[in-house]
């Protein structure tokens, strides 16, 4: 499985992005999907997670309600949409699949990783 995060960039402080990671290879066996992040100087942590067939969602609480993964199907692509951004949320994003294992600590497969940069 193959993986490619886009959609970084710098915004400001309450403003919004969206990243895409867009799969290919054996997507037929994704079982999920999830978006990471690491900060400068921090462990990585755990943003998103989605259930490819079904398409359950979970958050850790440091995003929830500001964060929503989804995904498109037709286009094997995972989208994370960020508002109501904040500089702690400065980090390299990277998007992960699981197969077999399951998000967030079982993630086998990892993109490379898009800069997104909040300030304040």
């Amino acid at each position: 499985v193959q993986l490619q995060a886009s959609g970084g960039g710098l915004v400001q402080a309450g403003g919004s992005l969206r990243l895409s990671c867009a799969a290919s290879g054996r997507i037929f066996s994704i079982n999920d999907m999830g978006w990471y992040r690491q900060a400068p100087g921090k462990e990585r942590e755990w943003v998103s997670c989605i259930g490819v067939s079904e398409g359950s969602s979970s958050y850790p609480d440091s995003v929830r309600g500001r964060f929503t993964i989804s995904r498109d199907s037709a286009k094997d692509t995972v989208y994370l949409q960020m508002n109501s951004l904040k500089p702690e949320d400065t980090a390299v994003y990277y998007c992960a699949a699981a197969i077999p294992g399951g998000c967030p600590h079982g993630m086998d497969y990892w993109g490379k990783g898009t800069l997104v940069t909040v300030s304040s």
